[in-house]
């Protein structure tokens, strides 16, 4: 397996309130171009997406607004408000990347992957093992293994 883990930012997650009200600074003030919105039920979330930069290699930012007052991004708001949630990083073979770093000394929140926007399959690494920060591993659908 390549030591490398991650191939390149896939995209910063920032969580919100309401997708609709964040519209104009994303797009009118950055100047992002909209992809679409999507509902990831397993999360319990709406997530739209925006990229910034040129066409060929954007910067993808995620908004994610809770569906359920007890889902992930729900607890995160009400206990650190809006703003950064987590960086995502684009992996290949994103369960023998996870059984690797189990047996290493890096905390998984995630074993196994688990469905993610856009068909990906996802997990998260504990902030603990990433100096405070909440990881992301994304293995897009258009990845050789990936599970569906």
């Amino acid at each position: 397996m390549n030591k490398q883990l991650a191939q390149g930012v896939n995209h910063i997650g920032i969580a919100v309130r309401d997708l609709n009200a964040q519209r104009g600074f994303y797009e009118g003030v950055l100047g992002a171009r909209y992809e679409g919105t999507e509902e990831v039920p397993s999360q319990r979330v709406r997530v739209a997406f925006y990229a910034l930069g040129p066409e060929h290699q954007p910067v993808r930012l995620e908004l994610l607004e809770p569906t359920s007052p007890d889902s992930p991004i729900a607890l995160f708001l009400e206990k650190k408000g809006e703003g950064l949630h987590h960086v995502a990083y684009t992996v290949d073979d994103i369960d023998a990347r996870l059984n690797s770093l189990a047996e290493g000394d890096i905390k998984l929140i995630d074993h196994v992957s688990r469905p993610g926007a856009h068909g990906a399959r996802i997990a998260f690494l504990h902030p603990r093992s990433s100096m405070g920060v909440l990881t992301e591993l994304c293995q897009p659908a258009s990845h050789p293994g990936v599970h569906t």
